[in-house]
């Protein structure tokens, strides 16, 4: 078997709530990192392994994925789409492909950065024993946020899926598999849990009858599972490529403005005199920082604009959003309540929504959620979950 006949399944379905209200007006693969979806990352990570085919399975909001990835041309790679209309699991997405796959295929999650060396020893691995399902696992402080992976030896002998007690594993389910097709015959066999169909519960049945392998990822896996997982990806992302300050200095109008090597600016971006881009900073296409702003370990989507002298750190600040002048996103701890649980000294400024408005001399709190299209009035303090469309008044 060559390596060409193997191909993917990147699953790229879902919407992402908990990165709501990013994930409004695009699915959570196209939210960008250091001006890249996502979804981009994985697909440069297969087609540098060397996979040449790319089922890519859509649904939420599917039109941004396919006008930005076409055909694949632009990564050597072909791409097809299937569709999952109703998102029901991670088992059920995989099923769409049935009709694509013919042989042995690698299914991966289309929101973890993961290194191309990982996908090409998971498939190596399922080249040598087509019949033998492969799991990628790697080590995380969070165990219990994901699918907790025990093994012996190689061999993968239980996933347990969030647990709720304290587990004294610190390996995860990394989201890179190896299936033959019988996978599709085994998803239909598996009982929904809550409504879904989930891959790691397919697992678990093949798993009392037969061997999983396991995979170890000793090298780059990022996961955004939670609005400021977005920063901290950012800056591993940025703090692993050749981006450099004259690079960006040039992109930026040629300013006077000061920008930090760790950094990436988009295009036609327009830099005011005496603004100050500080580390892990991405600055999406058409975005204006007037004078004196200092922006600091932010997300800035494209056509953003934070006018003079206002400060943004540890913050996101969503499509065509403005921060009004002498604004102050502090950053800073604060506890965020997500689905109900609250997580507690989070390092995060905040989020402002897309099309959201900041007036003059408005002051964040840490942590605050700013929705689509909420207008803040100039002077006013806000803080914790603002809902879409609201009008924040002064006092």
């Amino acid at each position: 078997m060559s390596n060409a006949t193997v191909p993917a399944v990147v699953l790229a379905a879902g919407e992402g709530r908990r990165l709501d209200p990013l994930t409004n007006r695009r699915p959570k693969p196209m939210v960008p990192v250091a001006n890249r979806p996502i979804l981009a990352y994985v697909v440069s990570a297969l087609a540098d392994a060397g996979i040449d085919r790319i089922v890519l399975v859509v649904g939420y909001r599917q039109e941004r994925i396919k006008n930005y990835f076409g055909d694949g041309d632009q990564w050597g790679v072909d791409i097809e789409y299937v569709a999952q209309e109703t998102q029901l699991g991670t088992a059920h997405a995989v099923l769409q492909a049935d009709a694509a796959i013919d042989g042995p295929f690698l299914v991966l999650n289309g929101d973890r950065i993961v290194d191309p060396s990982l996908v090409a020893h998971v498939r190596d691995e399922l080249e040598r024993d087509a019949d033998r399902p492969v799991l990628s696992v790697t080590q995380s402080a969070h165990a219990s946020d994901y699918g907790v992976v025990s093994l012996e030896g190689d061999r993968v002998v239980e996933i347990t899926e969030k647990p709720a007690a304290p587990t004294r594993s610190q390996l995860i389910n990394a989201g890179v598999y190896g299936f033959s097709n019988a996978i599709f015959d085994a998803v239909r066999e598996t009982p929904t849990e809550e409504g879904e169909l989930a891959i790691t519960t397919t697992l678990e049945t093949i798993i009392a009858n037969r061997p999983v392998r396991a995979i170890r990822e000793h090298d780059t896996w990022l996961d955004v599972s939670y609005l400021w997982d977005l920063l901290d990806v950012n800056a591993a992302v940025l703090g692993g490529t050749e981006f450099s300050a004259a690079d960006s200095s040039t992109k930026a109008g040629g300013s006077d403005g000061e920008i930090a090597p760790d950094t990436v600016i988009g295009d036609d971006v327009t830099l005011g005199p005496n603004a100050t881009i500080e580390g892990s900073t991405a600055i999406g296409d058409n975005v204006t920082i007037e004078a004196n702003a200092v922006v600091s370990n932010a997300v800035v989507f494209p056509d953003a604009v934070i006018e003079a002298g206002s400060v943004v750190r540890d913050a996101v600040v969503a499509g065509n959003a403005r921060v009004g002048a002498n604004s102050t996103i502090a950053g800073g701890d604060s506890t965020i309540v997500v689905d109900g649980e609250a997580h507690e000294n989070v390092e995060f400024g905040g989020v402002v929504g897309d099309n959201a408005t900041l007036g003059g001399g408005v002051t964040v709190d840490p942590g605050t959620v700013i929705g689509d299209g909420t207008t803040v009035d100039a002077g006013a303090h806000v803080g914790g979950h603002i809902e879409p469309d609201a009008v924040v008044r002064r006092g």
